[in-house]
């Protein structure tokens, strides 16, 4: 078999959340391919040549380098598919940015559709090319991978006809970043790196509404208020790049006097992540929503305590190894932070404990497995 993947979202340098789903797909696809496990023909399709950490070309897995600009989907990729000189049998888009044309059977992936349900957290620009885009790939594929069931259920429930056409593959994490083994050294050159120099609850994502960060402000100032806690000079770490609609994250700091005691890093590359969280007592991850929660799952596979939403597919991702909380009060998500930052060191290491059990249900290569086996099953 012949399969094409537009590769885009993973050839880019500063990845988070799609971009690090797309890459781990198409690294481990390779990975399949080079011990036997994977015999068809990939060609990814990129607007500009792969950068160095992106799979190596081999007799299987080839780059073909469409340059263009803007709207390169519909005036580059769309035509080339339609006429199909490179014979696939199948298309995969890692992403919901399918081609709304095509002479062969595609697929897409959805990461969530939150933005149906909160509305007012994007820009109207934003929002439409979401909806409108999404709905498109939903309706022109022949199968719809979704990132959770918790995803798979917003879809059913929106796109009814999509039901028996949706999958899951649940997202997972290089064991060779997150374990137990960062060292403190490393730990060390992070914290020195963005002058952190007291103990630290880690929040990290993009900058954006929907992750609720002015919600886990105004817990902080809570936990440094109203707890009694053996933890001296904590400090808030927001790590992540600024998305949209963020002014209001560093005016809510403001507001509430704790400008000195949150530290901002803006985007965090990837060979700083690990020793960002390992250095961490806690991470939160209060989101409205979340397609996965990537960096959750992370964190437990760095033996760091995760305090995140119930809600979306956080209950799924974190299972029984984290504080669950509910993310529209202020209240429960302070009580999490301060269960972690105030429990006894057998307490500690139990919560530990549970989330390198939990973690072990997620690997990369299962994820491409199983999303091989979808791609298969559609031709």
């Amino acid at each position: 078999m012949i399969i094409g993947i537009d590769g885009n979202e993973a050839n880019i340098k500063n990845r988070v959340g799609v971009n690090t789903y797309a890459y781990e797909l198409l690294k481990n696809m390779a990975k399949l391919q080079d011990s036997g496990k994977n015999d068809h023909k990939l060609i990814v399709y990129l607007k500009n040549d792969p950068l160095n950490d992106m799979p190596e070309q081999t007799a299987n897995f080839k780059y073909k380098i469409i340059p263009g600009g803007g709207m390169w989907i519909l005036t580059k990729l769309m035509p080339r598919l339609i006429f199909n000189s490179d014979k696939l049998d199948v298309f995969f888009s890692p992403s919901h940015y399918l081609p709304p044309l095509a002479s062969m059977p595609r697929i897409c992936s959805i990461m969530d559709l939150g933005y149906l349900e909160f509305s007012e957290q994007f820009t109207k620009k934003v929002f439409w090319q979401l909806r409108y885009w999404s709905a498109i790939s939903i309706y022109v594929s022949k199968a719809v991978i979704a990132i959770s069931n918790s995803t798979k259920r917003d879809i059913v429930r929106h796109y009814p006809f999509a039901e028996h056409k949706t999958y899951v593959t649940h997202l997972a994490y290089d064991v060779n970043q997150f374990n137990k083994e960062i060292s403190e050294k490393d730990v060390r050159r992070v914290l020195n790196k963005y002058s952190i120099v007291d103990d630290y609850v880690l929040y990290l994502g993009t900058l954006k509404p929907s992750k609720n960060i002015e919600g886990l402000i105004a817990a902080f100032q809570s936990v440094i208020t109203n707890y009694q806690l053996p933890v001296n000079n904590l400090k808030l770490v927001i790590a992540g790049k600024k998305g949209w609609m963020f002014d209001t994250i560093y005016k809510k700091a403001k507001d509430l006097g704790l400008s000195d005691k949150i530290v901002y890093t803006d985007f965090i590359p990837e060979e700083d992540k690990a020793g960002l969280i390992a250095g961490a007592k806690v991470f939160v991850l209060p989101s409205f929503w979340e397609g996965f929660g990537l960096d959750a799952l992370n964190t437990m596979a760095s033996g760091v305590p995760v305090v995140a939403s119930n809600v979306g597919s956080l209950p799924e991702v974190v299972g029984e190894a984290g504080i669950m909380v509910d993310p529209n009060s202020i209240d429960s998500i302070a009580e999490g932070i301060a269960s972690v930052l105030s429990a006894t060191k057998l307490e500690y290491n139990s919560i530990v404990e549970k989330g390198f059990s939990q973690v072990s249900k997620f690997t990369w290569e299962e994820t491409a497995k199983k999303t091989l086996e979808i791609i298969e099953n559609v031709h």
